[in-house]
């Protein structure tokens, strides 16, 4: 399979569904491998696992089968699956038997559902995906309602934690720090953090970043790791740069501040716009090999 591309295979009842579904990938980031029966999806997905990224289902009548057949052989990748919305099967007077229940999981906890009608969202709800994949805690599958997997009655016990490793391997080969950016939470986002937990993450990010411009210039052997820690922190809340040059600015007035009390020239501080440029480098550099293209 082609490197620094994501692996898709789909199983979709129509041609037009197939053709649509190929315009609104586009081109460049995907590697697609379509199919229209159920023995030639699974016999291909057996033998491809290991280089499989993401599995896109159309709801049909043979949905629930193929799903069961996939955790009878352990196989557990992420999946999206394309639905009718009611109201469309309404206006076509068309209800077919469906085998996709509100709420309820099919094939495992981490699928994702997406409407034809919001197919063009389907980039976006691949990598929700292979996010939701990646973040499962490690545990086995099996048939009890309560598991974090729970699938099919027929779905034997699978090492979940191995498959995320393969998934996660894969996508550092392929896409460098792809694999970091789907581990990223939203919910730990610093927008979407209570006032509480924005303030005191803040205060922890400044203090860090105090203690890093403290030490730039000095022969610490730590200040290195320091500077990773605080670009993680830093990645993984999704700050953004300028706010990064905000929370830098601030540190210098209060440092120009207090040389001034000391009666120190305030000049040498002007150095210490190396320690920015050093570690919006660092940060940029992240961002920009992680964050996935479209094209």
């Amino acid at each position: 399979m082609v490197r620094y591309s994501l692996a898709i295979c789909s199983l979709l009842n129509s041609d037009a569904l197939a053709k649509a579904l190929l315009d609104a990938l586009g081109r460049g980031r995907y590697q697609v491998f379509q199919f229209h029966q159920a023995p030639e999806f699974l016999k291909f997905v057996c033998q491809e696992e290991r280089n499989i990224d993401c599995l896109i289902l159309q709801e049909g009548p043979a949905l629930a089968e193929v799903t069961q057949a996939l955790s009878q052989r352990s196989i557990i990748l992420p999946a999206l699956i394309v639905y009718d919305p009611p109201e469309r099967l309404e206006q076509a007077d068309h209800h077919p038997t469906t085998s996709l229940i509100p709420g309820k999981p099919l094939y495992h906890a981490a699928e994702v559902r997406l409407p034809l009608t919001a197919l063009s969202q389907i980039n976006t709800e691949i990598d929700h995906a292979i996010r939701l994949f990646l973040r499962l805690p490690p545990s086995n599958v099996n048939t009890d309602k309560d598991d974090i997997l729970t699938v099919n009655l027929a779905t034997r016990s699978v090492d979940l934690q191995t498959q995320q490793e393969r998934l996660a391997e894969k996508l550092k080969e392929r896409l460098g720090y792809l694999g970091v950016y789907y581990k990223r939470d939203p919910k730990n986002f610093l927008r979407n953090l209570s006032p509480a937990a924005r303030h005191a993450f803040m205060e922890k990010l400044k203090r860090n970043y105090r203690n890093i411009v403290i030490l730039y210039f000095s022969n610490d052997a730590t200040l290195n790791q320091q500077i990773d820690e605080f670009v993680n922190d830093a990645f993984f809340s999704d700050i953004p740069v300028t706010q990064i040059v905000s929370l830098h600015m601030e540190l210098m007035d209060q440092l120009s501040k207090q040389l001034k009390l000391e009666g120190r020239n305030e000049d040498v501080l002007l150095d210490y716009r190396l320690t920015l440029i050093d570690v919006l480098s660092h940060l940029c550099e992240m961002y920009r090999r992680s964050i996935p293209r479209d094209s």
